[in-house]
C-alpha cells in the first residue's frame, strides 16, 4: 500500500464529503430541495469512500503500529471527522429548513 497516496485519497474524499454537505445547506437556504438532497447523497457517498480507505489503513496497521502516524495522517483523520460531523449537521439543517418553509 502506498501510504502517501492513500492519505491523499482519504483527504480528497473527506473534503468532497464536507463540500457536498455545505452545498446541501446552501441549496436548502434557496429552497432547492432536490439539489439539497442530491448534495447530501453525494456527501454520504464521498464519506463512505473515505471510510473505506480508513478501514483499509486500520487493517494494515493490525493494531500494532504498522502504519506510521504522520502529520498528514492526523490531518486526514481530522478532515474525515469534520466531514462526518458536517454531514450530520447538514442533514439536520436541511430537515429543519424543510419544516420551516412547509409551515
Amino acid at each position: 500500500m502506498d501510504f502517501e497516496q492513500t492519505m491523499m485519497e482519504l483527504l480528497i474524499n473527506a473534503g468532497e464529503a464536507r463540500s457536498h454537505a455545505m452545498s446541501a445547506i446552501q441549496f436548502a437556504r434557496k429552497r432547492e430541495w432536490q439539489r439539497a438532497d442530491e448534495a447530501l447523497a453525494a456527501s454520504v457517498e464521498a464519506a463512505k469512500a473515505a471510510h473505506h480507505i480508513q478501514t483499509r489503513l486500520i487493517g494494515a496497521d493490525e493494531g500494532v503500529g504498522k502504519v506510521p502516524v504522520t502529520l498528514i495522517l492526523v490531518h486526514a483523520q481530522d478532515h474525515l471527522m469534520n466531514a462526518m460531523l458536517c454531514r450530520d449537521l447538514a442533514e439536520e439543517i436541511v430537515l429543519l429548513r424543510k419544516e420551516i418553509f412547509a409551515g
